[in-house]
Protein backbone atom coordinates (compact mmCIF):
# COMPACT_ATOMS: atom_id res chain seq x y z
CA UNK A 1 0.00 0.00 0.00
CA UNK A 2 1.46 3.30 -1.33
CA UNK A 3 1.62 5.66 2.12
CA UNK A 4 -0.05 8.82 2.34
CA UNK A 5 0.91 12.08 0.73
CA UNK A 6 2.83 14.62 3.63
CA UNK A 7 0.81 17.90 1.88
CA UNK A 8 2.34 19.92 4.21
CA UNK A 9 5.85 18.74 3.03
CA UNK A 10 5.08 18.94 -0.45
CA UNK A 11 2.60 21.98 -0.73
CA UNK A 12 5.90 24.68 -1.09
CA UNK A 13 7.35 22.87 -4.01
CA UNK A 14 4.28 22.48 -5.70
CA UNK A 15 4.17 24.39 -9.02
CA UNK A 16 1.71 27.12 -8.76
CA UNK A 17 2.23 28.35 -12.11
CA UNK A 18 -1.25 27.43 -12.87
CA UNK A 19 -2.42 29.39 -10.18
CA UNK A 20 -0.48 32.25 -11.33
CA UNK A 21 -2.65 32.16 -14.61
CA UNK A 22 -5.52 31.82 -12.74
CA UNK A 23 -4.36 34.94 -10.61
CA UNK A 24 -3.36 36.95 -13.30
CA UNK A 25 -6.80 36.20 -15.55
CA UNK A 26 -9.09 36.48 -12.75
CA UNK A 27 -7.14 40.00 -11.73
CA UNK A 28 -7.76 41.49 -15.50
CA UNK A 29 -11.71 40.49 -15.25
CA UNK A 30 -12.16 42.57 -11.97
CA UNK A 31 -10.61 45.31 -13.26
CA UNK A 32 -12.52 44.94 -16.75
CA UNK A 33 -15.52 44.99 -14.80
CA UNK A 34 -14.71 48.04 -12.74
CA UNK A 35 -13.61 50.15 -15.60
CA UNK A 36 -16.60 48.61 -17.30
CA UNK A 37 -19.73 49.38 -15.15
CA UNK A 38 -21.17 52.03 -13.22
CA UNK A 39 -21.97 50.86 -10.36
CA UNK A 40 -20.98 47.09 -9.64
CA UNK A 41 -20.99 45.06 -6.36
CA UNK A 42 -19.45 41.76 -5.50
CA UNK A 43 -21.56 39.10 -4.55
CA UNK A 44 -20.47 37.84 -0.85
CA UNK A 45 -21.58 35.24 1.37
CA UNK A 46 -18.41 34.68 3.31
CA UNK A 47 -18.01 31.33 1.56
CA UNK A 48 -14.95 29.67 0.35
CA UNK A 49 -14.98 30.92 -3.52
CA UNK A 50 -16.66 34.31 -2.28
CA UNK A 51 -13.55 34.61 0.18
CA UNK A 52 -11.23 33.72 -3.03
CA UNK A 53 -12.97 36.19 -5.37
CA UNK A 54 -12.73 38.86 -2.73
CA UNK A 55 -9.13 37.99 -2.02
CA UNK A 56 -8.50 38.53 -5.62
CA UNK A 57 -10.28 41.65 -5.74
CA UNK A 58 -7.80 42.89 -2.91
CA UNK A 59 -5.35 42.37 -4.87
CA UNK A 60 -6.50 44.28 -7.82
CA UNK A 61 -7.67 47.10 -6.26
CA UNK A 62 -5.71 47.27 -2.88
CA UNK A 63 -1.93 48.19 -1.59
CA UNK A 64 -0.78 45.27 0.30
CA UNK A 65 1.11 46.57 3.54
CA UNK A 66 4.26 44.66 5.03
CA UNK A 67 2.21 42.54 7.34
CA UNK A 68 0.29 41.01 4.51
CA UNK A 69 -2.77 43.03 5.18
CA UNK A 70 -4.48 45.15 2.49
CA UNK A 71 -5.00 48.63 2.21
CA UNK A 72 -8.00 51.07 0.92
CA UNK A 73 -11.27 50.07 -0.41
CA UNK A 74 -12.75 48.34 -3.52
CA UNK A 75 -14.69 50.37 -5.76
CA UNK A 76 -17.48 49.05 -5.30
CA UNK A 77 -19.57 47.03 -2.89
CA UNK A 78 -20.05 43.80 -1.32
CA UNK A 79 -23.49 42.35 -1.92
CA UNK A 80 -24.73 39.50 0.72
CA UNK A 81 -28.66 38.14 -0.37
CA UNK A 82 -29.44 36.74 3.60
CA UNK A 83 -32.17 33.98 3.51
CA UNK A 84 -32.65 34.49 7.18
CA UNK A 85 -31.50 30.61 7.55
CA UNK A 86 -27.71 31.24 7.34
CA UNK A 87 -25.56 29.58 9.58
CA UNK A 88 -25.09 31.53 12.12
CA UNK A 89 -21.19 30.74 12.12
CA UNK A 90 -20.82 32.34 8.41
CA UNK A 91 -22.74 35.49 9.48
CA UNK A 92 -20.66 36.08 12.34
CA UNK A 93 -17.18 35.89 10.31
CA UNK A 94 -19.10 37.96 7.56
CA UNK A 95 -19.17 40.92 9.75
CA UNK A 96 -16.10 40.16 11.35
CA UNK A 97 -14.41 40.21 7.83
CA UNK A 98 -15.90 43.42 6.69
CA UNK A 99 -15.37 44.98 9.55
CA UNK A 100 -11.70 44.28 9.83
CA UNK A 101 -11.25 45.72 5.79
CA UNK A 102 -13.64 48.48 6.11
CA UNK A 103 -15.30 47.59 2.70
CA UNK A 104 -18.77 48.33 1.79
CA UNK A 105 -21.52 45.81 3.13
CA UNK A 106 -24.74 45.74 1.40
CA UNK A 107 -27.30 42.48 3.17
CA UNK A 108 -30.43 41.92 1.17
CA UNK A 109 -33.07 40.36 3.51
CA UNK A 110 -35.34 37.70 2.49
CA UNK A 111 -37.42 38.20 5.38
CA UNK A 112 -37.77 41.93 4.29
CA UNK A 113 -39.21 40.18 0.69
CA UNK A 114 -41.52 38.19 3.08
CA UNK A 115 -42.90 40.97 4.59
CA UNK A 116 -43.12 42.32 1.54
CA UNK A 117 -45.40 40.11 0.06
CA UNK A 118 -43.20 39.49 -2.74
CA UNK A 119 -42.31 36.29 -1.56
CA UNK A 120 -44.29 33.34 -0.38
CA UNK A 121 -43.33 30.15 1.58
CA UNK A 122 -45.54 27.09 1.58
CA UNK A 123 -44.62 26.56 5.16
CA UNK A 124 -42.21 28.13 7.91
CA UNK A 125 -39.88 25.75 7.36
CA UNK A 126 -39.44 25.67 3.37
CA UNK A 127 -35.92 26.00 1.83
CA UNK A 128 -35.43 29.63 1.10
CA UNK A 129 -32.20 28.79 -1.12
CA UNK A 130 -34.76 29.00 -4.28
CA UNK A 131 -36.37 32.29 -3.36
CA UNK A 132 -33.01 33.97 -2.99
CA UNK A 133 -33.09 35.74 -6.51
CA UNK A 134 -36.70 37.82 -5.76
CA UNK A 135 -34.55 39.22 -2.93
CA UNK A 136 -31.26 39.74 -5.10
CA UNK A 137 -33.63 40.96 -8.36
CA UNK A 138 -35.18 43.89 -5.96
CA UNK A 139 -31.22 44.40 -4.14
CA UNK A 140 -30.24 45.26 -8.13
CA UNK A 141 -33.01 47.12 -8.88
CA UNK A 142 -33.44 49.30 -5.22
CA UNK A 143 -29.31 50.32 -5.77
CA UNK A 144 -29.47 50.31 -9.24
CA UNK A 145 -26.59 47.64 -10.06
CA UNK A 146 -25.47 46.51 -13.56
CA UNK A 147 -22.94 43.99 -12.66
CA UNK A 148 -22.64 41.80 -10.35
CA UNK A 149 -19.14 39.85 -9.37
CA UNK A 150 -19.42 36.45 -8.31
CA UNK A 151 -17.82 33.08 -7.47
CA UNK A 152 -19.27 30.65 -9.39
CA UNK A 153 -16.85 27.80 -10.96
CA UNK A 154 -17.44 25.20 -14.11
CA UNK A 155 -16.84 22.80 -12.66
CA UNK A 156 -19.59 23.12 -9.74
CA UNK A 157 -22.34 21.68 -11.76
CA UNK A 158 -23.54 21.69 -15.37
CA UNK A 159 -25.22 24.59 -16.17
CA UNK A 160 -22.24 26.52 -14.69
CA UNK A 161 -20.35 25.24 -17.33
CA UNK A 162 -22.75 27.15 -19.88
CA UNK A 163 -22.17 30.37 -18.82
CA UNK A 164 -19.93 33.13 -20.02
CA UNK A 165 -17.37 34.70 -18.09
CA UNK A 166 -19.49 37.65 -18.36
CA UNK A 167 -23.19 36.28 -18.38
CA UNK A 168 -26.15 38.43 -19.81
CA UNK A 169 -29.22 39.08 -17.88
CA UNK A 170 -32.12 40.78 -19.60
CA UNK A 171 -34.15 43.19 -17.99
CA UNK A 172 -36.18 40.90 -15.94
CA UNK A 173 -33.36 39.29 -14.26
CA UNK A 174 -33.51 36.03 -16.11
CA UNK A 175 -30.17 34.26 -17.99
CA UNK A 176 -31.08 33.23 -21.67
CA UNK A 177 -28.23 30.51 -22.44
CA UNK A 178 -28.95 31.57 -26.39
CA UNK A 179 -28.21 34.68 -26.05
CA UNK A 180 -24.96 34.77 -24.29
CA UNK A 181 -22.44 37.12 -26.04
CA UNK A 182 -19.02 35.42 -27.69
CA UNK A 183 -15.74 35.90 -26.01
CA UNK A 184 -13.06 35.35 -28.45
CA UNK A 185 -9.63 36.95 -27.46
CA UNK A 186 -10.46 37.78 -23.60
CA UNK A 187 -12.49 40.55 -25.31
CA UNK A 188 -16.10 41.20 -23.40
CA UNK A 189 -18.93 42.87 -25.00
CA UNK A 190 -20.45 44.76 -22.08
CA UNK A 191 -23.08 46.98 -23.37
CA UNK A 192 -26.45 47.31 -21.70
CA UNK A 193 -29.90 48.21 -22.62
CA UNK A 194 -32.15 49.74 -19.83
CA UNK A 195 -32.80 47.21 -17.06
CA UNK A 196 -30.31 44.82 -18.10
CA UNK A 197 -27.46 43.35 -16.19
CA UNK A 198 -24.13 41.32 -16.07
CA UNK A 199 -22.92 38.85 -14.11
CA UNK A 200 -19.54 38.40 -13.87
CA UNK A 201 -17.04 35.23 -12.88
CA UNK A 202 -13.36 35.67 -12.46
CA UNK A 203 -13.00 32.58 -11.21
CA UNK A 204 -15.02 30.74 -13.83
CA UNK A 205 -12.16 28.84 -14.68
CA UNK A 206 -10.92 27.05 -11.44
CA UNK A 207 -11.79 24.04 -10.19
CA UNK A 208 -12.49 23.34 -6.67
CA UNK A 209 -8.88 21.93 -6.34
CA UNK A 210 -7.57 25.29 -7.71
CA UNK A 211 -9.73 27.36 -5.09
CA UNK A 212 -8.44 24.98 -2.10
CA UNK A 213 -4.60 25.23 -3.45
CA UNK A 214 -5.14 28.92 -3.37
CA UNK A 215 -6.89 29.57 -0.33
CA UNK A 216 -3.64 27.06 1.25
CA UNK A 217 -0.94 28.98 -0.37
CA UNK A 218 -2.30 32.70 0.56
CA UNK A 219 -3.85 31.63 3.68
CA UNK A 220 -7.33 33.12 3.18
CA UNK A 221 -9.00 32.77 6.38
CA UNK A 222 -12.77 31.25 6.18
CA UNK A 223 -15.57 29.94 8.13
CA UNK A 224 -14.43 27.16 10.75
CA UNK A 225 -17.31 25.34 9.08
CA UNK A 226 -15.50 24.09 6.23
CA UNK A 227 -12.90 22.30 8.64
CA UNK A 228 -13.44 19.09 10.32
CA UNK A 229 -15.83 19.24 13.56
CA UNK A 230 -18.30 17.17 15.62
CA UNK A 231 -21.74 17.79 14.80
CA UNK A 232 -24.90 16.64 15.25
CA UNK A 233 -26.30 15.04 12.39
CA UNK A 234 -29.47 13.34 10.46
CA UNK A 235 -28.61 10.71 7.69
CA UNK A 236 -31.10 11.55 5.06
CA UNK A 237 -31.64 10.64 1.59
CA UNK A 238 -28.27 9.22 1.05
CA UNK A 239 -27.05 12.92 2.43
CA UNK A 240 -25.77 13.51 6.17
CA UNK A 241 -28.32 16.92 7.24
CA UNK A 242 -26.86 18.93 9.95
CA UNK A 243 -29.71 19.14 13.26
CA UNK A 244 -30.77 22.63 13.29
CA UNK A 245 -34.05 24.70 14.53
CA UNK A 246 -34.88 24.35 10.90
CA UNK A 247 -33.65 21.03 9.99
CA UNK A 248 -35.27 19.04 13.14
CA UNK A 249 -35.24 15.16 12.67
CA UNK A 250 -38.41 13.69 11.31
CA UNK A 251 -40.46 10.32 12.79
CA UNK A 252 -38.27 7.51 12.60
CA UNK A 253 -35.07 9.61 12.20
CA UNK A 254 -31.72 9.48 15.04
CA UNK A 255 -29.70 11.58 15.83
CA UNK A 256 -25.90 11.21 15.94
CA UNK A 257 -22.85 12.78 16.13
CA UNK A 258 -20.05 12.60 13.29
CA UNK A 259 -16.63 14.44 12.31
CA UNK A 260 -17.86 16.56 9.44
CA UNK A 261 -16.66 19.37 7.88
CA UNK A 262 -18.93 21.49 4.85
CA UNK A 263 -17.62 21.45 1.57
CA UNK A 264 -19.86 24.41 0.86
CA UNK A 265 -21.81 26.51 2.93
CA UNK A 266 -25.18 27.97 1.91
CA UNK A 267 -28.99 28.04 3.31
CA UNK A 268 -28.90 25.81 6.35
CA UNK A 269 -32.09 23.61 5.11
CA UNK A 270 -30.61 22.75 2.05
CA UNK A 271 -26.66 22.58 2.50
CA UNK A 272 -25.35 18.96 4.04
CA UNK A 273 -21.90 18.34 5.62
CA UNK A 274 -19.77 15.37 4.79
CA UNK A 275 -17.48 13.25 6.87
CA UNK A 276 -14.20 14.13 6.94
CA UNK A 277 -10.71 14.60 9.16
CA UNK A 278 -10.05 17.16 7.10
CA UNK A 279 -8.70 20.00 9.71
CA UNK A 280 -6.57 22.78 7.36
CA UNK A 281 -6.09 23.86 3.62
CA UNK A 282 -3.85 21.34 2.98
CA UNK A 283 -5.47 18.26 3.95
CA UNK A 284 -8.85 19.28 2.42
CA UNK A 285 -6.89 19.93 -1.03
CA UNK A 286 -5.74 15.42 -0.17
CA UNK A 287 -9.10 15.00 -0.01
CA UNK A 288 -10.29 16.93 -2.73
CA UNK A 289 -7.43 15.14 -5.11
CA UNK A 290 -9.47 12.26 -4.63
CA UNK A 291 -13.18 13.36 -4.54
CA UNK A 292 -15.74 11.44 -6.87
CA UNK A 293 -18.68 13.74 -6.39
CA UNK A 294 -18.88 17.50 -7.15
CA UNK A 295 -19.36 19.46 -3.80
CA UNK A 296 -23.24 20.41 -4.94
CA UNK A 297 -23.42 16.78 -5.84
CA UNK A 298 -22.49 15.83 -2.54
CA UNK A 299 -23.82 18.48 -0.19
CA UNK A 300 -26.82 20.04 -1.85
CA UNK A 301 -30.94 18.48 -1.33
CA UNK A 302 -31.56 21.21 -3.49
CA UNK A 303 -29.90 20.33 -6.50
CA UNK A 304 -30.99 16.39 -6.40
CA UNK A 305 -34.66 17.09 -7.19
CA UNK A 306 -33.40 16.91 -11.06
CA UNK A 307 -30.67 17.21 -13.67
CA UNK A 308 -31.92 20.40 -14.97
CA UNK A 309 -32.79 22.41 -11.14
CA UNK A 310 -29.62 24.79 -11.41
CA UNK A 311 -30.57 25.66 -15.01
CA UNK A 312 -34.13 26.45 -14.21
CA UNK A 313 -32.95 28.54 -11.01
CA UNK A 314 -30.64 30.47 -13.17
CA UNK A 315 -32.77 31.32 -16.07
CA UNK A 316 -35.10 32.78 -12.91
CA UNK A 317 -32.07 34.84 -11.37
CA UNK A 318 -30.64 32.84 -9.24
CA UNK A 319 -26.54 33.33 -8.77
Amino acid sequence: MNAPLDLERLLPQIDHRHLDALEEEAIYILREVAGGFERPALLFSGGKDSCVVLRLAEKAFKQRQASGAYAGRLPFALLHVDTGHNFPEVIAFRDALVKASGDALIVAHLDESIRRGTVRLGHALESRNPHQSVALLEAIEQHRFDCLIGGARRDEEKARAKERIFSHRDHFGQWQPKEQRPELWSLFNTRLRPGEHFRAFPISNWTELDVWLYIARENIALPKLYYSHPRRVLRRKGLLVPLTAVTPPQPGETVETALVRFRTVGDMTCTCPVESAAASATEVVTETLTATLSERGATRMDDRTSDASMERRKKEGYF
